[in-house]
């Protein structure tokens, strides 16, 4: 692993994804849980959602196949693996600001044999002066431009990085996923609905460029446009323990963020929603769902 000294960003909730030795009492992690809470969220999202982002890399119109590729904000490794799935003669270098999602992603990689096709990079990217990447034929970044302070200097970066004729994709999160019936729950209808109107007025002034659209600033940046694809996730009704895993860990990041900007009647109900061992918790429901959009953008540097 190749360690940037630089110093890390902070994720929000839409990036999914915080961590275990102990839940208090309203479902909240505490100090010492929260960075492997971030890393099983991001696992549950990689695996709930694996067809949908196998779907956004198999549409990236690629001119020939990529043999060197670079994951800006890996996390876990959700976009590393699809990626090694989908052109088996590449090798990624995958780049995060945590050393846990790095350490996770290594041992993935080494589960599924292909860790000789993976480099890990510790960076923060915010920062004037990257690491060597080396020139890569394709960049991904999924869900990480937004955290940064500086993504235009960070899009002319990757212009400079990519080789001549090489591929861009950015992903944007639609916000965090919907979980819960609209009527949901019984007591306070519309509760997932008020939490996530509270989220947008914080992320509103905490990370400005979530849900960006990216397309102007990477033609700004130098690149030419090729392509953008929305997908919308909509996963109906379901039972699965991996879908309720992921509604509860998303519920319970969404609700460091608001828990100040909720009436106490809401604050509530959803402490009664994250409350595993209670009647109403989330994961005793059997109409939870997964709602979401993701946008992807593929941009060249041409020449």
């Amino acid at each position: 692993m190749t360690h940037a000294h630089l110093p890390s960003h902070a994720h929000d909730a839409s990036h999914a994804h915080g961590a275990s030795s102990g839940h208090s009492h309203d479902g909240s992690p505490g100090p010492s849980r929260r960075a492997d809470d971030q890393a099983e969220l991001l696992d549950l999202d990689a695996e709930v959602l694996a067809e949908h982002i196998a779907g956004l890399v198999s549409w990236l119109p690629v001119r020939t196949p990529p043999r060197e590729i670079v994951d800006l904000g890996c996390g876990t490794g959700a976009g590393t693996f699809a990626l090694l799935d989908r052109f088996p003669e590449a090798h990624v270098t995958a780049v995060d600001s945590s050393a846990a999602h790095l350490q996770r992603l290594r041992e993935k990689a080494c589960a599924r044999g292909v860790e000789e096709r993976v480099r890990t990079v510790q960076a923060d990217l915010d920062p004037a002066d990257w690491p060597d990447l080396g020139t890569p034929d394709l960049v991904w970044a999924s869900a990480s431009l937004h955290h940064m302070r500086h993504p235009d200097r960070a899009l002319r970066q990757v212009h400079g990085l990519l080789a001549p004729g090489g591929l861009f994709a950015v992903v944007e999160l639609a916000g965090f996923p919907r979980f819960l019936p609209e009527d949901a729950p019984e007591e306070r209808p519309g509760l997932e609905e008020r939490c996530h109107t509270a989220s947008e007025r914080f992320h509103t002034e905490h990370v400005p460029h979530r849900g960006a659209d990216w397309g102007p600033m990477l033609t700004d940046a130098g690149f030419a446009l090729d392509g953008q694809r929305t997908l919308t996730v909509n996963i109906e009704a379901s039972r699965d323990d991996t879908v309720g895993a992921y509604a509860l860990g998303g519920l319970r990041r969404i609700r460091q963020g608001v828990a100040d900007l909720l009436p106490p009647e809401d604050l509530a109900a959803l402490d009664r929603l994250l409350d595993t061992d209670g009647p109403h918790s989330v994961l005793r429901r059997e109409d939870l769902g997964v709602r979401t959009e993701r946008t992807v953008w593929a941009a060249r540097r041409e020449g």
